[in-house]
């Protein structure tokens, strides 16, 4: 979790940039537009659409563009930063074995989450409302086909309106803006600052913690489920072919999906309040 949260900080760190780039009068953009903007750093597709359309809806569709193009490259954006934080002692760290979760905890995972977003940030609760009742439906066993199609199936469908819809937003005289080489610049300057984060907190960890961490799974607090975690285990194992990161990097990556929406929630209440 904490490692999830570290890399939010990009996301915020974004939202000052855009803010500083309006103050010089470089590139106007409001605060709305700034928290939309910012968004991107959590490299979370839908999560930065919702936000977007609820506060910058005439920026919606080059975020939605810079967001999914940026966790497309993000095998090409983290490496270099990991392996510039760490040393190849760091990177070969052999993390112990995970410890096995009971049925139980699995179910009542997502029904605690969601009482506690809905009591103490109602505005992300519909972003993981969606993921919670994703992952129970899975996790309960009770619901199959609904499980199975819901996986497959509508998934596809979704994502096919999702991208036609994204994309009729996308007028040229909209588009092909100033705002729009900004969001781009600012959104490559998130996932750097979110990746950054998150590998100097996997340090910061190792210092009180009798279990060492391997930092490189700090980076996949960045929400790009599972790419993220990919680019996590790739890179360890180009330093110990046989230490295998990936679920050890999973759970930074799904803290990561929870922190980005609860950043969402947050922006989505203070900025509309102002």
């Amino acid at each position: 979790l904490l490692l999830g949260a570290a890399a939010q900080f990009g996301i915020f760190a974004t939202v000052l940039g855009a803010l500083t780039l309006n103050y010089f009068g470089l590139i106007a953009f409001t605060l709305p537009q700034a928290a939309a903007i910012g968004i991107i750093g959590g490299a979370d597709g839908p999560t930065a659409i919702y936000l977007s359309g609820k506060l910058a809806p005439e920026l919606l569709g080059a975020i939605a563009v810079a967001a999914y193009s940026y966790m497309a490259l993000v095998p090409l954006i983290q490496p270099p930063i990991m392996r510039a934080l760490t040393s190849e002692k760091e990177r070969k760290i052999r993390m112990v074995q995970l410890r096995t979760v009971s049925k139980r905890e699995k179910i009542l995972f997502p029904v605690v989450l969601l009482m506690l977003v809905a009591l103490l940030l109602p505005d992300a609760a519909p972003l993981l409302g969606m993921f919670c009742f994703g992952n129970l439906m899975r996790e309960s066993g009770v619901v199959e086909r609904l499980s199975d199609t819901v996986q497959n199936g509508l998934i596809n469908i979704v994502t096919i309106f999702l991208g036609l819809s994204v994309g009729a937003k996308l007028v040229a005289d909209k588009f092909l803006q100033p705002q729009t080489l900004g969001i781009l610049l600012l959104g490559v300057i998130a996932f750097g600052i979110g990746t950054a984060a998150g590998v100097l907190m996997a340090k910061l960890m190792n210092l009180c913690s009798k279990n060492k961490i391997n930092p490189l799974i700090g980076s996949a607090g960045v929400s790009a489920v599972p790419m993220a975690a990919r680019v996590s285990n790739k890179v360890g194992l180009e330093s110990d072919a046989q230490n295998f990161l990936l679920m050890h990097a999973m759970g930074p990556n799904v803290a990561g999906v929870i922190g980005s929406a609860i950043a969402a929630g947050v922006m989505l209440k203070y900025v509309l309040a102002m």
